[in-house]
Parts: C-alpha cells; structure tokens; sequence
C-alpha cells in the first residue's frame, strides 16, 4: 500500500461528499434561502456582525477549527493501525462533521448569531441552556490542557525548539506595533516571516551555549510555565500578540500542509503500518483501552468536534454574506480539515511500527512490546535529537514528515532544520489557540460566577479579568501537570464528543421545526445515536478502568469527577431534547422561516 493511494481516494470520496450530501443538506434540509439577509446584514455593525465574501470567511472559519486537533489525533488512534483511523475520518466527517458544522452555523444563524447556549435555551429551554454553558466551560478547560500535552512533550528538553516558539512571541509583538503603526500589512508579513526562520537557523548555535543550557527544561517546569504564560498572554490586547502571531502562524499551516501534500506525491512512500494492530482489543502502550469507542474519541478534530461549535455559534455566523454560504463555510471547511487529518495519518503510519511506538510510549513501556526500532537511531542522529519517548503526537508528526522527506537525496543536510521548523509550526499553532481559549474560558467564568457577583460580569473590569483568567489557568494547568497524554486526551475527546453531541441535539430540534420531511432529522439522529452511545461507553470505560481504578498509572478522581459531571450534564440535555422532540413530532409543524403553519 502507497500512500498516494490513500490521499487521491480521501480526495475523491470528501469531493463526491460534498457535491452530493453537502448540495443535499443545503437544499432540502436546511432550505438555505439567499433571498433574505443574513444576520451580518441584519446586524450589521461594523465590528462583530460584517458581510464577508464567502471564501474569506472558510479560510477564517477553518483556520479556527483546524487547530492540532486534526494533526494530532490521527497520530495517537494509529496505535490501532490504518484502517480504523482512516474509516473514521472519512465517515465521521462526511455523515457527522460535517453535518454537525453547517446545522449549528444554521441554528445559530436563526437566532441572530448567537452562541450554542443562548440557542439552546430557546430552543430547549433554560435547564438545557445552562448544561449547555457549563459543558462548554468544561471543554474548554479541557481543551486548554490538551492542547498544552502536546506543546509539552515536544519542546521537553529541546533548547532549539524552544528557542525557536519562545521567538515567535516578540516577533509576534514587533508585527503588531509595526503594523498598528504604519498599517503595511505586507511589509509587516515579510519581516514577520523572515524573522520566524531566522529563529529556526539559528536554533543549533544557541543549543550548547548557557542560553541553550537555560531552555532545557523538562515536563514538570514546562507545565508550569504554560499556564503562567497564557494567563500574561491572555490579558494582553489582541493585536499586540494574538492576531499577529496567528497571521503568521496560518502562513507556515498552509506551507507544512501544501510541503506534506506535496512530498507525498513526490516521494510516493510505502505503508509499512499493519491495516489493524494487536492493540484493537485494548491493552496498546499509547491509549490503553479497545478501538472502539476510543478511535471516535481520539480523533475529534477531523471527524467530528464539538469544538467547533464555539467557532460556528461564534464569529463565524455574525460574518457570513448569504446563507448559501453555509455549504461551503459550515460543511465544506469539515471536510478540508479531515484531508488534514489523513496527512497527518500519513505522516504517522509512513514510520516503521517500532519506530513510531518508540517515540509514543515512554522507554520502560516500549521495552515491554518486543519490537526494534529500524530508523530512529539513523533519524535521530540527523535531527540531532533523541527522539525515543516523546510522547503527544507533536514530535511524530514532525518524524513522519522529515522521514517522507529524506527519500529525496538532498535533503538530509536539512532534516532537522525541517523537523524543528514543524515543530515550531505545531507549537505556535497551539499557543495560538490557548491564548484564545483561555480568553473564551475567562468570559464563561466571569458569565457564570456574575450570577452571583454581579460586576464579574463586565468583561472589562480588571479584578473581575483578573480572577477569571487566572482561575481558568489553574484549572487547565493543573489538568496538565498532573495527566499523562492518554489520560487527557481521551478527557478531551470525551468532553468533545459530548459537545458535538449537544450541536447535533440542537440541529435535530431545528430541523424538526423547518424541515418539509420530518424523515429528514435523521440526517441528525444517526451520527448521534452512534455519538451518544460511543461517548457515554468510553467515558463510563475510563472512569471504571481508569482514572477512579487505584492500579491504574492513569488513576486521577478530578478527571473521574469531571467525566462524571460532563456525562451526568449530557443526559440532563438528551431528556430535555427528547420531551422537546415528542411534543414537536406530536404538534403543528412550525415553518418559523416562511411564517406559516401547518400539519404534518
């Protein structure tokens, strides 16, 4: 097996999905009519609600779901082999992604743009619409710290990656002064650019100087650091250091994403990877427990995500010009980010098993397996890194690519500029997302506790910013120094699972209500039915086994009460849903769009 052969017939089935499935979603079920305006024309304001030209808004749309998400995931579920991981991909983003995006876009579109909380409210009523809020705290949190995971294990004692991301940050502020400034966008974009693989060339004369001896620093310091850092770069202004490294950021994503593509097509490399691996039963060195229901968690971002619920009940419903553009926005975004995932797939499955268990499972746990690593000593060497038990994702990403690339002859004089240039990638990427979220985390806190105290509330009063921020620092950094990345992740993919369960809920409702064909809320139904019971199995498995287990290396009782909660929040929504889903399938059919009534 090739692997063109895996990203021509992912192109291919995603490309006939979309022509298709999407064309059908648009015109029958969600009837998208571009003969009335949308909310960006509605409410248009000149800030937040802003007609966008349609491609515009996919590339900000998938820039913001398509965070590691997509990269890391497939990475991790390859534990289990290719098949399953590409299966999933493909089917979970055509049949549930995909779906899930463009319903909640529509749904929150309905109610004016307005977030999956306020919409469930109005849809379910005030019980559903609090579980909902508290959900998406919960996932955010989550997120924050597993997002983190893999910044961790990728720049854990390695001075020049660190050197190189620990860069970017003033960079990213120069941009930002220089830009605010003189407003050259494009000069601000070249010097950017420059000084970013400026920072990566000089990565190994900075590696065996005192500068370099003081970037070594291991996973416990590392997990303390990121929480102190996001908290400093969450309450710094947006154009001073979020938007600039962002922009920059989405430059070098579309650079390592085209270079993959690429390379693949070039270099054309086997599929050493078995289609299943001994671990389908459970028991693998990376995730513990079977391929069922655990590929559906592990790959979130890629197939179907819960996360992307916060973009598409967020901006991205304030910016759309015609509601036409939902196809293209809501559905066809999904599945460009499930291409991603199956290079990232690639990348991983590329490498010799033993070579990629290697670098996934820690050394006393690989010693175990039985297998020899064949490449990894020789990659290692040109990389200049050790790269055994660098757990996350992150790294073999990295390792994968590099290896593809060092079929090329010329190239090994430059693998390990390569290998930190992605790494760099990776990192900014997600450090881009954790300030992000955390600012997000901070106004669902001050949302929830200025219940209580009402000047929590203002977003712009500073002791009130303060305390936020800094409560959902402790929270998702203590998640982070106290996990391991099997135990987070699948924490992750839990709680996202249970979000994109909530989108899909919502979406269900809505077509209930405007749909021509009842028969049509299936479209909703069958990923949830599958979405429900896989996300409710696999967290009941991880709380027994576990995280409340005492024997278990993952025994952790936060992250068992968390599970619990966000479980015991899922079917407090799922039962408000199903009275909601009787009393409309029993009733009138209200065609809320063309302001008539009906029976059905």
């Amino acid at each position: 097996m090739n692997a063109v052969t895996f990203v021509i017939g992912s192109m291919c089935v995603l490309m006939i999905a979309y022509r298709l499935y999407g064309t059908f979603i648009a015109a029958r079920v969600l009837k998208l009519d571009d003969s009335k305006p949308t909310p960006a024309h509605d409410l248009q304001d000149g800030k937040d609600y802003v007609p966008t030209n349609k491609w515009v808004a996919f590339g900000h749309h998938f820039a913001a779901i398509a965070a590691a998400g997509p990269l890391v995931g497939p990475i991790l579920a390859a534990q289990f082999g290719y098949l399953p991981g590409l299966l999933w991909l493909l089917i979970g983003a055509v049949i549930g992604g995909a779906v899930h995006d463009a319903v909640v876009l529509f749904a929150s579109m309905r109610k004016e743009g307005k977030s999956l909380s306020e919409v469930a409210k109005e849809e379910l009523g005030p019980v559903a619409g609090f579980c909902t809020g508290l959900a998406m705290l919960f996932i955010i949190t989550i997120t924050m710290a597993g997002l983190s995971m893999v910044v961790l294990h990728a720049l854990e004692n390695n001075p020049w990656g660190t050197f190189a991301v620990g860069s970017t940050i003033p960079i990213a502020m120069g941009v930002g002064l220089y830009y605010k400034k003189t407003g050259n966008l494009k000069g601000a974009s070249v010097v950017g650019f420059i000084l970013v693989m400026a920072a990566v060339f000089a990565g190994p004369s900075v590696q065996h100087t005192a500068l370099g001896e003081f970037l070594t620093i291991n996973k416990q310091a590392l997990s303390l650091i990121l929480p102190i850092y996001a908290f400093f770069a969450a309450a710094l202004p947006v154009w001073f250091l979020l938007a600039p490294r962002d922009y920059l950021s989405s430059f070098m994503k579309i650079g390592v994403f085209i270079a993959l593509i690429i390379g693949v097509f070039v270099v054309n490399p086997s599929i050493p990877f078995p289609a299943v691996t001994e671990f389908v039963n459970g028991g693998g060195p990376i995730l513990a427990g079977p391929v069922w229901p655990f590929i559906s968690i592990t790959i979130a971002c890629g197939a179907i995500s819960g996360f992307h619920a916060f973009v598409g009940s967020g901006t991205t419903p304030k910016m759309l010009n015609r509601w036409s553009d939902i196809k293209v926005v809501g559905f066809g975004a999904m599945l460009v980010e499930s291409l991603v995932g199956v290079m990232a797939l690639i990348a991983a499955v590329a490498l010799q098993p033993a070579d990629y268990f290697a670098i996934n499972s820690t050394p006393e746990v690989f010693k175990t397996l039985g297998m020899q690593v064949e490449h990894l000593p020789q990659l290692s060497r040109e990389i200049g890194l050790n790269l055994e038990g660098r757990t996350g994702g992150a790294v073999t990403l990295a390792v994968g690519m590099t290896y593809i690339f060092t079929a090329i002859p010329w190239f090994e004089n430059l693998a390990s500029y390569f290998f930190q240039f992605v790494i760099m990638f990776e990192a900014v990427f997600i450090l881009t997302a954790i300030d992000a979220g955390t600012r997000v985390a901070r106004y669902l806190i001050q949302d929830f506790f200025g219940e209580v105290y009402k000047p929590l509330k203002k977003v712009d009063w500073l002791p009130g910013s303060i305390f936020a921020s800094a409560l959902a620092c402790f929270m998702w950094g203590y998640l982070l120094y106290s996990g391991d990345i099997g135990s987070v992740w699948a924490l992750f993919g839990v709680s996202n699972q249970l979000m994109a369960s909530i989108g899909l809920i919502i979406g269900a409702t809505v077509i209930l209500k405007i749909a021509d064909k009842r028969v049509y809320v299936l479209t909703c139904l069958i990923p949830l039915a599958y979405l429900y019971v896989t996300v409710n199995y696999a967290g009941y498995w991880m709380v027994t086994n576990v995280y409340l287990n005492a024997a278990s290396k993952g025994y952790n009782v936060l992250n068992g009460i968390l599970s619990i909660i966000m479980l015991i929040l899922g079917v407090i929504i799922m039962v408000t849903a199903i009275r909601k889903w009787i009393q409309l399938w029993n009733g009138p059919h209200y065609n809320l769009d063309r302001g008539k009534t009906r029976i059905v």
